[in-house]
């Protein structure tokens, strides 16, 4: 009865929570058309997720483009398809590990930092003092937050996914030699706007989206205790990944037709 009992209260506990992040939902979107008119607090936040996520997103998607260019190439020369590099590194970028990559980097990074900053700023009880000035904090620090993380994803793996090709073609034609209006031919010709590009745009907003909804939640629903915050900050980072990776499957088997 003691294990039953258990599995009872976290069950209840997991729907209370989601019942919360709901209605912080809904208070959030609420007020984002307050937050659009603070115009530089949108700005402040758009760097502090977003430049300073840059970095990683830079150097990671070097590396990640020139290891599918290495691996990718050894593989089409088998079947004597090496002309083809530029176009599978693409659709592998623009598809899928642009959107994903970026999107896990920035829960890594992004998230967790804002789960702490709104986690401090609850602690040391600075939003019961907006309160008690009849300061909105869904407006005033919540909402530019949530625009700046919406904006940000899509940018940031648009950026991976550039310097991404760009490290598979050092690689293919710096080092193995690849004609290098081959691969960009194969590339300009194979990739699709609609259903390749698109797609993967749709994703990163999505994974924009929510990964900065379980951020700000997170913070906002912390204990306001040190212990508390850091609970949240590694919530965030965990929940925000495996949500990146099942929206990923969910929206794949959408867009190509599996459900």
């Amino acid at each position: 009865m003691g294990m039953v009992q258990g599995v009872g209260a976290w069950t209840l506990g997991a729907i209370q929570r989601l019942g919360r992040a709901c209605l912080f939902l809904m208070a959030s979107l609420a007020g984002v058309p307050a937050a659009l008119g603070r115009f530089r607090s949108v700005i402040a936040q758009l760097y502090s997720v977003g430049v300073q996520t840059l970095l990683i997103i830079v150097v990671a998607g070097l590396f990640v483009g020139m290891v599918l260019g290495l691996q990718f190439y050894y593989n089409l020369v088998d079947f004597g398809a090496e002309s083809e590099l530029g176009l599978l590194v693409a659709l592998t970028l623009t598809r899928e590990l642009g959107p994903v990559l970026a999107g896990l980097l920035f829960a890594g990074r992004a998230g967790s930092a804002l789960t702490a900053e709104i986690g401090l700023m609850k602690a040391t009880e600075q939003l019961a003092a907006m309160e008690m000035m009849a300061v909105d904090p869904m407006q005033r620090v919540i909402g530019p937050r949530f625009v700046a993380g919406i904006i940000a994803v899509p940018l940031l793996a648009a950026i991976f996914s550039a310097i991404g090709v760009i490290g598979a073609w050092l690689v293919g034609v710096g080092q193995l030699g690849l004609d290098d209006g081959v691969y960009w031919s194969s590339m300009n010709g194979g990739v699709d706007f609609f259903d390749d590009v698109l797609n993967g745009i749709i994703k990163s907003i999505v994974f924009g989206f929510v990964i900065t909804w379980i951020a700000v939640f997170e913070g906002y629903d912390a204990d306001p205790t040190s212990r508390g915050v850091a609970h949240a900050t590694t919530r965030t980072v965990v929940s925000a990944s495996l949500a990146v990776l099942g929206l990923d499957y969910i929206l794949t088997a959408i867009m190509f037709g599996g459900l």
